[in-house]
């Protein structure tokens, strides 16, 4: 992943060359995924046209809540809607109408032009976890989480080759005062990464500061100009939407940065318990927060949203990886492509307390279940546990390295001449090997996903390396990766400028815990 060699060999290096090229270290970044693969669609033309009519009467009938925000109950009344206290009720095509300004894709600039991301159309991007108040490894256990955890989260989202994004919050430093952390985890961000990251959205003046901290470091001109920051919106589903969210989204659309408009569902909670109940409450709040946006700014990016589970009818928790969210998160892919807008859902998603068998499973039922069903922008792709209370040291390696299976499915299968293969066939001919035959040793290098840390060795040498599991292996990954982390360089002056405005803001304002 991350080891490879920072200059190429030289001929005839013997040994010593050999064994520099296997342990120097190159910083490596995939690009994003471009499927050439079919998505995975449930849903037929009656059952779609069924979920989006009623969605429509939703809308007109029973209304969404935008609480504590008269700025937007009068920008809906200015636009057509019926607005009763704090209920909007939105006419039947007046949404949709609205939503056609926001861009079916969009270019989210890096400080880094080569690891830039497009976002909507047949590509994937993946950002790691997002969000967790706790933190776990394998010597620490459970705890809440620090800042020093938050950097190391973002070396380890650099230096992970399959992962495109830097993420926003990979988990919430709880040493550092409510009102200031999103400050120093910008700052991280920008600093110890060159990859694409996300803004705050606790507070509308913390979103405010990230756009003027994003203007520092690309440049006032080009984030108005351009899309540099992603902002995860959850609505409060069923159908409200608050004006902590709303007045982040607002700051982020009025400078043309992009908003995931996302329900935040469980099933049985949050919406109906069936399939197309659920799809239709999704599809009913994404419209009015979509058609929001573009209230505030025609065009401004934004994506259809959709974080989706069950629950457990005996306990009341959460449960990942099952079939039911595996249909809502289709079915809502197909009505984002009918709306001609960016997806995101899926991750890592699991209820497991350790990265063990049960993560393992719902883990990979998730995002397998993300790259068919043709998500856009996959937050949580790494790192996930807990039910997204924890963000995990050795899952997050885990996973990162299970992210280039994504990227090999995604490649569909080739057929051009040198994948047919026809020369290898003659040469071997019954009863041979392909082993040492020139196609074989042409294409030996690329032909197979490799995992940079799963083990294949024999038995008796994994016995002899002390026959470590999984999760031991992991930990000697994270410890390898941090250790042979390497700072993206940035101009000097902008690092002092931000330095400077941090400390500004710091000081303007006593700290708050709550």
């Amino acid at each position: 992943m991350a080891e490879a060699n920072t200059r190429r060999r030289a001929r005839g290096g013997g040994g010593a060359a050999r064994r520099a090229e296997r342990t120097a270290v190159r910083i490596e970044t995939a690009k994003y995924i471009e499927r050439n693969i079919p998505n995975f669609e449930v849903l037929n033309e009656e059952a779609l046209e069924i979920i989006e009519t009623n969605a429509e009467t939703i809308l007109a009938e029973v209304g969404v809540n935008f609480v504590d925000n008269p700025g937007a109950l009068q920008r809906w009344k200015d636009a057509g809607a019926d607005v009763d206290g704090e209920r909007v009720r939105i006419p039947r095509g007046l949404a949709r109408e609205l939503i056609k300004t926001a861009p079916s894709e969009f270019t989210q600039h890096a400080r880094n032009p080569e690891k830039s991301v497009v976002i909507g159309g047949r590509n994937l991007v993946l950002a790691p976890v997002y969000g967790p108040p706790f933190v776990r490894d394998a010597q620490g256990g459970r705890r809440y989480a620090t800042m020093d955890d938050f950097n190391k989260f973002v070396k380890l989202a650099y230096m992970s080759k399959w992962l495109h994004h830097s993420g926003g919050t990979v988990c919430e430093p709880t040493d550092v005062p409510v009102n200031k952390r999103h400050l120093d985890m910008l700052m991280a961000h920008m600093t110890l990464s060159d990859k694409p990251f996300m803004g705050s959205v606790t507070d509308p003046s913390r979103a405010q500061d990230s756009v003027e901290m994003c203007e520092i470091l690309f440049g006032k001109e080009f984030v108005q100009e351009n899309t540099v920051m992603t902002s995860l919106t959850n609505i409060n589903s069923p159908m409200t939407f608050d004006d902590v969210m709303m007045g982040s989204l607002e700051v982020y659309a009025a400078n043309n940065q992009a908003c995931i408009i996302s329900p935040f569902i469980v099933g049985g909670a949050m919406a109906p318990v069936s399939v197309a109940g659920t799809l239709t409450q999704v599809l009913a709040e994404v419209l009015a927060g979509v058609a929001y946006s573009q209230i505030i700014r025609p065009g401004a990016p934004a994506i259809f949203g959709a974080f989706v589970s069950s629950i457990d009818m005996n306990s009341g928790a959460p449960t990942f990886g099952t079939p039911e969210a595996s249909m809502v998160t289709y079915g809502a892919g197909q009505l984002a492509r009918r709306l001609n807008l960016p997806f995101r859902s899926a991750g890592s998603f699991c209820g497991s307390k350790l990265p063990d068998a049960q993560a393992a499973y719902e883990t990979a039922n998730s995002l397998n279940m993300g790259l068919m069903s043709g998500v856009n922008f996959m937050l949580h792709s790494c790192g996930w546990l807990e039910g997204g209370l924890v963000a995990d040291f050795e899952k997050f390696v885990m996973d990162a390295d299970q992210l280039g299976v994504l990227h090999g499915l995604a490649k569909g299968v080739a057929y051009d001449e040198n994948a047919q293969a026809m020369d290898a066939i003659r040469e071997v001919g019954p009863g041979g090997h392909y082993l040492g035959c020139a196609h074989t040793q042409a294409n030996f290098k690329d032909a197979f996903w490799k995992s940079e840390m799963l083990d294949y060795k024999p038995f008796e040498t994994w016995e002899d390396e002390g026959g470590r599991d999984t999760r031991q292996l992991a930990s000697a990954r994270v410890e390898h990766l941090l250790a042979n982390y390497q700072q993206p360089q940035l101009d000097p002056a902008i690092t002092a400028a931000l330095n400077e405005y941090i400390e500004k803001k710091k000081a303007s304002m006593p700290d708050a815990f709550s």
